[in-house]
């Protein structure tokens, strides 16, 4: 069974959920320019201060995107 990776960057401020949000455009956009595959794109609100934007991908893809893009965190997704 392949694992899936949960990859995600934290933001913060009043302005946390526009920056998360437009994190994702270039969280496509890498993906599609690397051509890799990728389960979601997405963010999660978890206060109006501190939003995540997350990737969810296969393990075995999981170091290209961390050491290209530098993620704040990762979980088992």
């Amino acid at each position: 069974m392949i694992r899936k990776i949960k990859l995600l960057w934290d933001f913060r401020g009043p302005d946390a959920l526009e920056t998360a949000k437009h994190h994702t455009i270039h969280l496509k956009e890498f993906s599609t320019l690397e051509n890799l595959t990728y389960h979601q794109i997405n963010i999660h609100e978890k206060n109006p201060m501190l939003c995540s934007a997350f990737i969810t991908v296969d393990e075995k893809d999981m170091k290209i995107f961390r050491d290209s893009l530098k993620p704040h965190r990762g979980e088992l997704g």
